[in-house]
């Protein structure tokens, strides 16, 4: 499971018939302490997150389990909201405006 803030829409007229109605944001990776690691990625929304949201994401095989049975060609999906994270050096909680 991983830690990512959402940053934005993807908007796809011509997809797979198994995403349609399926929504895709982009997330930006993060650490556990909040810090940005990687490069943004594409993610299958399943929570109804929105831009600024702090969400839990998986990858891989992980990422189609939340469509079975049906096969959903996804590598990333979305499948939690985050209120708060408690880490070894501290808690925080997200902020939905960036900061």
């Amino acid at each position: 499971m991983n830690l990512g803030k959402v940053t934005g829409k993807v908007w796809a007229t011509r997809k797979d018939a198994s995403l349609d109605g399926q929504r895709l944001l982009f997330v930006q990776p993060q650490s556990f302490s909040g810090m940005e690691v990687g490069g943004r990625i594409v993610a299958l929304d399943t929570v109804d997150a929105g831009v600024g949201d702090t969400v839990l994401f998986v990858s891989s095989t992980e990422a189609t389990v939340p469509f079975k049975p049906q096969p959903t060609p996804t590598d990333v999906t979305i499948v939690g909201v985050v209120d708060r994270v408690d880490h070894a050096s501290g808690s925080w909680k997200p902020s939905p405006d960036g900061d």
